[in-house]
This record gives structure tokens, C-alpha cells and sequence, in this order.
């Protein structure tokens, strides 16, 4: 009888127990990798005004002289830095500032140019096959239309966001490394890929910011809340920020 009770009080502490790992305190890796509460619409737009308020008019830091310019540039920009893609640029778009010149170049010519700048060899191909499409099917014009923008060569959706919002001033989200680290830092959006994070954006900047939201977005990823260390002294928004890690001041 007392063997029988004392297996029924074993019994008894094992149902009472949580399911998963009965009797264990959340681990503190289990607790950061609990979702955040959720930011509100006023919190939201305080975001936003304070990116504003700091930066009314940012502007992108790729160096073009046209929209045609301008997606070259961003097509060669992937992988590396603006600054290394401008560099590259300065003297190519004196002499190539269209589809027909650019061809004229040619693709070997064209790796000289951009040989500086990672994967140069397939975004030579890119942009002269790019630029031969341009001529053939749209009159030599780069069209302010995303589907469009993205049958061509080399180009994605990231790029085609891009030319849409800086050449013809569309709201559009690029979603790029840094945007998708931000915002997921911030708390703007949970979503695991770029097009996850576009349509978070998109259905929660408030319209008056919507042209430069993503500008923004990438210069904070860019200069401020970096990828191993951010710097989240010099932030804007840390009382916002969702972010459980934040640094401190060196």
C-alpha cells in the first residue's frame, strides 16, 4: 500500500508539471527568441517623424545621371558598396550613358571598367544583355514599371524598387540586407524575407513618409544599427526599438 502511494504521488507531480521541459525556467536564449510585442500605430509614425525630422530629404548614395544610369548602377551595386560602385562609374557613365553606348563599349571593354567590383564578369553580361533588351523592346527607355524592370537582365525586385522610387518617385520598399535587419530590429516587421519585409512596410508606414522609408531605413542599417555591433547610443528611436541587445556608449 505505501509502495502504491508513493508511485501515485510521482504520478501526480509529473501531471502538474508544464509540457516541454517540466520543472526548467526559460533559458535566457529562449526568452530573446519570444516575439516582441508588437509596435502601435503611434509608435509607428514616431519612427518615422524622428528619421524625418533628423533627415527630411535623404537621398540615395549611388552616383547616375539618368534612369538608365541609375539601373546600371544599382544592378552593379549587389554584393558591393556604392562607394566602390561609384568609383567604377565616374569615368564609364562619360562615355556610356545609354543602352546604344554601353553596347558600344562592349563587355570586354566594360570589365575594365568595373573589374574593381565583385562578381564584375556576369554584371558586364548583365547589363550589355540589359542593355541590348532596352533597345530591341522598349525603344531604348527605361519604363516606369516594375514587371517590366524586372524581365530585364540582372535585374530583381530590390533593383527594380529602387529605380521606381528614385527615378519616378514611387513609394516603393527596396529591401535590401540592411532593411531587412532593421527592420526586424526595430520591431517594424518579423518577416523572414525581403518580400515578407516589403509587405510589412508597405502596409504599415504611414503615406506622408512612405517615398523616403526605405532610404531611411537603409542609411540607420548603414551607419547606425549595424549588423555585428550597432550603435545604439547615437540612435534615434532606442526608447521605440524593440531590439533586446542594445550597446552602450563606448
Amino acid at each position: 500500500m505505501a509502495k502504491a502511494s508513493k508511485t501515485m504521488r510521482k504520478a501526480n507531480i509529473r501531471s502538474s508539471a508544464p509540457k516541454g521541459k517540466p520543472g526548467k525556467p526559460a533559458t535566457i536564449a529562449e526568452k530573446k527568441s519570444r516575439p516582441a510585442a508588437k509596435l502601435s500605430a503611434g509608435e509607428i509614425r514616431e519612427i518615422f517623424r524622428r528619421f524625418h525630422a533628423a533627415n527630411p530629404e535623404p537621398k540615395g548614395e549611388l552616383e547616375y545621371i539618368n534612369p538608365y544610369t541609375l539601373l546600371v548602377a544599382v544592378v552593379l551595386s549587389a554584393q558591393a558598396t556604392d562607394a566602390g560602385v561609384n568609383k567604377a562609374t565616374r569615368s564609364l557613365f562619360k562615355i556610356a550613358d545609354s543602352p546604344k553606348k554601353m553596347l558600344g563599349v562592349g563587355e570586354e571593354k566594360l570589365r575594365d571598367y568595373i573589374k574593381t567590383i565583385g562578381l564584375y564578369r556576369t554584371k558586364a553580361k548583365n547589363v550589355i544583355a540589359l542593355s541590348q533588351k532596352l533597345i530591341d523592346q522598349f525603344d531604348s527607355k527605361v519604363l516606369a514599371d516594375r514587371d517590366v524592370l524586372e524581365t530585364l537582365p540582372g535585374v530583381g525586385r530590390k533593383t527594380a524598387n529602387v529605380v521606381m522610387n528614385i527615378a519616378f518617385g514611387q513609394p516603393t520598399m527596396a529591401v535590401d540586407t540592411h532593411v531587412l535587419r532593421v527592420a526586424n530590429r526595430i520591431g517594424l516587421s518579423r518577416g523572414a524575407t525581403p518580400l515578407a519585409v516589403e509587405a510589412d512596410l508597405l502596409r504599415i508606414v504611414p503615406p506622408e513618409y512612405a517615398m523616403h522609408a526605405h532610404h531611411w531605413l537603409i542609411l540607420h542599417g548603414r551607419y547606425l544599427c549595424k549588423a555585428r555591433k550597432p550603435e545604439c547610443w547615437r540612435c534615434p528611436i532606442p526608447d521605440i526599438c524593440r531590439f533586446p541587445d542594445k550597446t552602450r556608449a563606448p
